[in-house]
């Protein structure tokens, strides 16, 4: 077992502030493990209700009379299964004489739970559980991380080969069972297609009529496929930042495979010589890096972009907090340079700082506000 004291800490300090705190990650991220750690720290009362077991799924045939005399912390986990909770749950938050407080758990985006965000309007607040990151299990374990992905079962398997057999269980009980969960009834078969296609296109700026081409599909039919699968949290799309310049810019977002490991299962990649003798290594890398930065530095996907021009200048990742902004450049060498494109982003754009993180081992500064930062520089507070 890997401690997740982090995650941990996040999750105490929420529930102490709100009264509903929802769990959101992918299935298998380790969701359910940390909700019982959860709950073996927290002191007086506390339920569990897992609504894959028929028992406590039988418990809550009428939620309201089952959960209305509870207090301390409860516990609902695959809330998926029964979303018709969520409007329960608004009227005991709302009851002047609850005292519990809920935390729930659950595998889709609110995106693709609409109830969670209209019922529970201004009184859940969410986290988002990815899976184990740099700072937990070690900066010398990266690439065996890079290889596996996060998710805990990938990671920890006992050989590369168990990993890979891991991982193509997942994605095939992912599409023939967990989708069609969520009310989704398009084919199995035709998911694991575009899955895969889109593997291929992971790093890549999105382009839905040449995609559709490829797939043999209308552009809205392509384009619905990648909002499910990012709404199922297995795909990510890093949305593009308009600036007021004189310049064309990108208006398409970035399309991304959520986990390394699942990428390179998607893509046949079952160990490092693989991986490292295939075309989509540096982009492979730069979605991992990202991955890694967005989860230690604490950067909300809302203030997460990518920048490009027609011209060819880009910046891999544009954090904007408030009126600073933050540019990344991501670089599998142990050798940065400062490139045309990284003055550009640097001056058009008005960066406070531009990093470029590599796969080296020393950090430095390679010209007034552009630095190169080695990979265990992520676990700095930047």
């Amino acid at each position: 077992m890997i401690a997740r004291q982090r995650e941990l800490n996040k999750l105490t300090a929420l529930l102490k502030r709100h009264r509903v705190v929802r769990i959101i990650g992918a299935r298998q991220v380790g969701k359910t493990t940390l909700a019982r750690s959860i709950l073996k720290r927290t002191p007086g009362v506390a339920n569990y209700f897992d609504l894959e077991n028929p028992e406590d799924l039988a418990r809550l045939a009428d939620p309201m009379l089952a959960l209305k005399g509870l207090k301390g912390l409860v516990v609902i986990d695959e809330i998926q299964r029964l979303p018709e909770l969520f409007p329960v749950l608004r009227v005991l938050v709302d009851s002047p004489r609850a005292s519990a407080r809920f935390l729930v758990l659950g595998s889709a985006s609110p995106e693709l739970l609409r109830q969670s965000s209209e019922s529970l309007a201004g009184r859940i607040v969410y986290h988002e559980l990815k899976g184990f990151s740099l700072d937990e299990v070690g900066i010398e374990n990266y690439r065996r991380l890079w290889l596996r992905g996060g998710f805990p079962r990938s990671y920890l398997a006992s050989s590369n080969t168990g990993s890979d057999e891991w991982r193509r269980g997942f994605i095939r009980t992912f599409l023939e069972r967990d989708l069609p969960q969520l009310g989704i009834t398009i084919r199995s078969t035709t998911l694991h297609r575009f899955w895969s296609m889109l593997a291929h296109y992971h790093g890549q700026v999105w382009n839905a009529s040449e995609f559709g081409r490829s797939f043999g599909a209308a552009d809205t039919t392509v384009r619905n496929y990648l909002d499910l699968l990012s709404s199922a949290l297995v795909a990510r799309q890093l949305l593009p930042w308009h600036e007021n310049i004189s310049k064309r810019q990108v208006k398409a977002p970035k399309i991304y495979i959520a986990d390394s490991g699942l990428l390179h299962a998607l893509l046949g990649i079952k160990n490092r010589d693989d991986l490292e003798r295939h075309p989509k290594i540096g982009s492979s890398w730069e979605g991992f890096v990202i991955e890694q930065l967005v989860s230690r530095q604490g950067f909300a996907r809302e203030e997460c972009f990518f920048w490009a021009t027609h011209a060819g200048a880009e910046l891999d990742l544009l954090v904007v907090r408030g009126r600073k902004k933050m540019g990344y450049e991501v670089k599998l060498t142990s050798s940065p340079r400062v490139t045309p494109s990284m003055r550009h982003a640097l001056k058009d754009l008005k960066l406070q700082r531009l990093y470029v993180v590599h796969a080296g081992e020393e950090t430095f500064q390679l010209e007034k506000k552009i630095y190169a930062l080695a990979l265990p520089g992520l676990l700095d507070d930047l």
